[in-house]
């Protein structure tokens, strides 16, 4: 079936709040599996970011989480597909990076800490990125941006969300996949 991505959006949205996890990995993956996700696509700068926000709070960050989702989808839709190889940033990582401005209630005119640390984050996690390399993988991408993010509030925010180990079953599905260069691979 085809969706818009709108309608995307709505299901990520309504499949996401049901998620008790403290886990974003183990959240993003319950969602990647839905028919309405592509493998590569947009709808991964919403997804990802939702994951993470809905896993923070559920670990007890102090968010209301109807609003900050809704905040996430407004910025999302603002971020246009293939950002990695035309703009040379992930939507992934901007995404969180968006998640980690709303908890924080950071503009670009505030002059506190949390500007500086988002601007940490998404650099840990592009600097990752970038030592990997290409094509694009909206899956690989995720799963860093995610797991940068879990010991990024843990070390930062004493937030203490759940992480598990990644062996990615979406490699077949993937004609661009890098395989054993990619620390998820999972090579059975």
């Amino acid at each position: 079936m085809n969706y818009s991505l709108e309608e995307k959006y709505q299901l990520i949205k309504e499949e996401i709040k049901k998620e008790t996890s403290k886990n974003p990995l183990t959240i993003v993956r319950n969602i990647m599996h839905k028919d309405f996700i592509s493998i590569h696509g947009p709808e991964h700068h919403f997804l990802d970011g939702a994951s993470f926000l809905v896993a923070y709070y559920n670990a007890g960050g102090d968010i209301d989480l109807e609003s900050s989702l809704l905040e996430l989808g407004k910025r999302s839709q603002n971020m246009p597909g293939a950002m990695c190889g035309l703009w040379g940033v992930c939507g992934s990582c901007t995404s969180i990076g968006a998640c980690l401005s709303i908890i924080h209630h950071t503009s670009p005119l505030s002059e506190n800490g949390f500007y500086k640390d988002n601007m940490e984050y998404t650099s840990q996690v592009i600097n990752e990125m970038s030592e990997i390399g290409g094509p694009r993988c909206c899956k690989r991408n995720a799963y860093l941006s995610l797991i940068t993010a879990v010991e990024f509030v843990k070390n930062k925010y004493d937030i203490q969300m759940e992480m598990n180990d990644i062996n990615c079953e979406f490699s077949s599905f993937n004609k661009q996949c890098i395989k054993e260069r990619c620390p998820f691979y999972n090579r059975l």
